[in-house]
């Protein structure tokens, strides 16, 4: 894997834990020289493409993600494929009129986009930093993160057919090109996606059972996500951090993991009982779900998640 899109793991962690870390893309950023009125002198925030976070994908799609897993005194590295299950983006500018440019459900899943009512190109095509106003506070009293939709999609099919992740947003770019030019700061802190991991091999091969189980991530795509409430009542979790790699002087961000979902959970390898996996486990799911109620999006692997969980249960 890319070392511009990873931080080394840490010693001691539980296998969950190893998990949460490997799935956590690290984006360079850089730096925007941005004009305020409210202060004196220019401010410089820090920002990432959206071209330059699926770029972390490209290795995992190929060859899939390894994350270190122990398993009755053997140490194995588990390989997970993954594929975007689904993607919702919210714009900070302000798009007056929208008009909806396509909508509904194909054998890919379901898709819609808008388009500006006085422009013939979708949004992103062009730079729009300079038209926007950067605020990355974004003052829940003044602004709705909702009020500018750009793209959503879910996955319907089965994994078994799907794209790997960079192909389907290769795809999915061809008709909304911002999905590879939209900035982290042209994003409200509403946007965010969900990726889908499927077990496909571990090394060394043979040494421990199979592994079974699936996993859902959910991660922000705004570099102005923060832990507040806003105008229309959404609770936005943290989600996102700058953090500096030790032995690389480029500023990064990450964009760990907020939620989380499972299917065909084996217990044994993913909670340590000493370490608050299964806490942890109960708080990603509850953020997750409460996510999606929040936004009224219907997550059609989430929906399919829990009704499988329903039933191993039952």
């Amino acid at each position: 894997m890319s070392s511009a899109c990873s931080v080394p793991q840490p010693k001691v962690q539980s296998n969950l834990e190893s998990f949460l870390h490997s799935v956590t893309p690290v984006v360079c950023t850089k730096p925007l020289s941005l004009s305020s009125q409210k202060a004196a002198v220019d401010e410089t925030v820090e920002y990432f493409t959206l071209k330059d976070l699926w770029e972390c994908y490209e290795e995992w799609s190929a060859y899939g993600l390894g994350t270190p897993v122990a398993v009755k005194g053997s140490d194995v590295v588990q390989y997970y494929a993954p594929c975007l299950s689904a993607i919702q983006l919210y714009t900070n500018r302000d798009k007056r009129e929208g008009v909806k440019l396509s909508s509904g459900v194909s054998e890919a899943g379901n898709v819609s986009g808008f388009l500006t009512n006085n422009s013939n190109k979708t949004l992103g095509t062009t730079s729009i930093g300079s038209s926007i106003d950067h605020d990355c506070l974004w003052p829940a009293k003044e602004r709705d993160p909702l009020a500018y939709p750009y793209f959503q999609y879910s996955e319907t099919i089965s994994p078994f057919w799907r794209l790997p992740f960079v192909d389907k947003i290769g795809e999915l770019a061809d008709n909304f090109p911002g999905l590879k030019s939209l900035k982290s700061i042209d994003l409200s802190p509403a946007s965010w996606m969900s990726v889908s991991w499927s077990p496909i091999y571990h090394i060394p091969k043979g040494s421990v059972e199979d592994f079974t189980t699936y996993f859902l991530t959910y991660h922000t795509l705004s570099s102005c996500f923060q832990d507040t409430q806003g105008s229309n009542g959404i609770s936005f979790p943290y989600g996102v951090k700058k953090e500096k790699v030790e032995s690389d002087s480029e500023n990064k961000i990450t964009l760990p993991p907020f939620g989380l979902s499972s299917m065909r959970m084996q217990e044994h390898i993913w909670i340590d009982a000493g370490s608050g996996d299964h806490e942890r486990l109960i708080n990603l799911h509850s953020a997750a779900e409460s996510w999606l109620k929040q936004l009224k999006f219907g997550h059609h692997d989430f929906d399919y998640y829990a009704r499988r969980y329903v039933e191993v249960e039952v």
